[in-house]
């Protein structure tokens, strides 16, 4: 019998603004091995009264838990009282270690330096870490490099997924004291957020490419049926897009999981974005409307209001930047390599499909396992039944018995204004358990209603590979490399997630209407139903069945 009991000490929260449930073992390897660690040390340099942000898995959907610094494994069942909490702290020396590093951060801008040092060669050392493992021609390895191989690149995502998960303390500490301070003056996250649109130029590098590819189809005159005939257009042209897919072919594009599609499995959708995606503009009277929201922030208050704008502006490139290179794509060679092992255990006999190596559990990627000594094929599809079957289920918002969280007003003021800024980040990504939303309802993202037919599928892989240009995808969540391939898309609405969310973030830079967090919206919205998606109201209009 299916329980779901709390994976330890606690209360916790669920996530499906990033797995939706039915997780392989490989990526739950990556996940809580990168993590923890990663928010471990990123709250120590910014000095957040917190030990981590834990996670764990319960039936592949993926749980959250702000750890507490102090007695974290002995959750209180109810507070002491004020004046001890107030004393404590005040006085115990994690508690102090942390005020005096809250103190720096807030009066410095350490984020600065991490944007730069990324904008500067992080980015680039990744990037050549990613071609270096992307290179190796996976057919030729025999099967001992192969595993060593497969191996080497586990510990790559390991490593990449701590990085991803460092900087975002660093792009989201800003985007949180912003938010923070608006949250002072009066100011909605829903005025505060869309002030961040036009931040993010590698939100839509991708589209600026394939605008390019476009453009030199329709110069040819020429109505190419394949990427081969794009290719053939010229030699330019041929050097673009085989740069284009160097860079995003292996990216992982449909899920946080190597059970997901990269883009260069997805031939026919890279056709279909050269062809028929579809440009927009962004960032039209930006200015006027920060100075509109900028206006009913109380005077003395204006000029740190633009200073923590411009601070969280600075972040939203990293924001979306970082996830493609050190998430999705590391996980994505992970997946076409595990491909290769699943060819070679069909060979053998112990497998039935090449995707079959995508259940293995991290002990069992080895040698023996390659040469049919490890799970058989029968074991391997009940492991992959079993997954699909937690997917298809409903989780429970939290678990574990709620904890009682010490007063903000009873702690020094620096850590305050931090933890603030962590509970309000958290809210606004839809990671934690209490939603935004309901049904249909959502965070709508745009100015624009939009109406066409919903293209929604039981995985987002065949949503994808579906969807006609104007379609409104409907998916459970997004991932950032999804803007390689939203061009076709009128509109978007997505089950979960908040308005900081990569969906979210995705709609504004790219000018597309959306609606995300709408809960309901892969059980009320069937595939080919008539729609309108209303960002203004933040809701999903069915306007006739398919």
């Amino acid at each position: 019998m299916l329980t779901w009991d709390a994976p330890g000490p606690g209360f916790w929260e669920l996530d499906r603004s990033h797995f939706v449930g039915g997780s392989t073992p490989l990526v739950r390897h990556i996940q809580t091995n990168s993590m923890p660690v990663a928010m471990r040390r990123v709250f120590a340099e910014l000095g957040t009264p917190a030990e981590t942000l834990d996670c764990k898995f319960v039936n592949g959907f993926m749980y959250t838990r702000l750890r507490p610094l102090i007695a974290a494994d002995r959750p209180a069942k109810k507070l002491p009282p004020s004046w001890v909490l107030k004393v404590m702290t005040r006085v115990h020396p994690k508690f102090r270690k942390r005020t005096k590093t809250a103190e720096r951060v807030l009066q410095g801008s350490p984020w600065r330096e991490v944007i730069a040092d990324w904008e500067n060669g992080g980015r680039a050392r990744v990037e050549s870490a990613n071609l270096g493992f992307q290179k190796v021609e996976l057919s030729e390895l025999d099967d001992p490099t192969l595993i060593e191989h497969v191996g080497e690149l586990l510990k790559h995502c390991v490593a990449s997924w701590e990085l991803h998960f460092w900087l975002h303390g660093y792009d989201l500490g800003p985007i949180g004291l912003y938010l923070a301070g608006c949250d002072e003056w009066g100011i909605a996250p829903s005025d505060g957020i869309p002030l961040l649109e036009g931040a993010s130029p590698a939100t839509s590098a991708p589209t600026r490419i394939v605008a390019r590819l476009r453009s030199a189809v329709a110069a040819s005159g020429r109505a190419p049926r394949t990427l081969d005939d794009i290719r053939s257009i010229s030699s330019e042209v041929a050097d673009d897009l085989d740069r284009y897919l160097e860079y995003r072919g292996s990216i992982m594009v449909s899920r946080y999981d190597v059970d997901g599609l990269t883009l260069g499995e997805m031939p026919d959708v890279v056709l279909s974005t050269i062809l028929h995606g579809v440009e927009r503009v962004v960032g039209d009277g930006l200015e006027h409307r920060i100075e509109l929201v900028r206006s009913r922030v109380p005077a003395a208050h204006q000029v740190e209001f633009d200073r923590r704008l411009e601070e969280a502006r600075a972040a939203m490139n990293l924001r979306d930047d970082n996830g493609p290179t050190t998430a999705e794509w590391p996980l994505g060679l992970l997946r076409l390599a595990l491909l290769e092992v699943g060819r070679r255990m069909v060979d053998v006999g112990c497998a039935r499909r090449p995707a079959d190596a995508l259940e293995l559990e991290v002990e069992e990627l080895n040698v023996e396992t390659l040469r049919g000594r490890g799970p058989k094929a029968a074991e391997l599809t009940r492991r992959r039944d079993q997954r699909e079957e937690l997917a298809a289920l409903d989780a429970p918002m939290s678990l574990g018995d709620r904890e009682p969280a010490p007063p903000l007003d009873l702690l020094p003021k620096p850590l305050a204004e931090l933890v603030r800024t962590v509970q309000l980040v958290i809210e606004q990504l839809g990671m934690g358990g209490e939603r935004l939303s309901s049904g249909l309802d959502g965070t709508g993202v745009g100015e624009r209603i939009y109406r066409g037919r919903a293209r929604r599928a039981d995985s987002p892989e065949e949503a994808l590979d579906r969807m006609e240009p104007g379609d409104i995808l409907v998916v459970p969540c997004t991932t950032p490399a999804y803007n390689s391939v939203l061009t076709l898309a009128g509109a978007v609405v997505t089950a979960d997630g908040g308005p900081l969310s990569h969906a979210a973030v995705l709609a504004r830079e790219l000018g597309i209407p959306a609606v995300v967090g709408a809960r309901s919206a892969l059980t009320d919205i069937a595939d080919g139903a008539l729609v309108e998606v209303d960002p203004i109201a933040g809701v999903v209009r069915i306007v006739a069945e398919s």
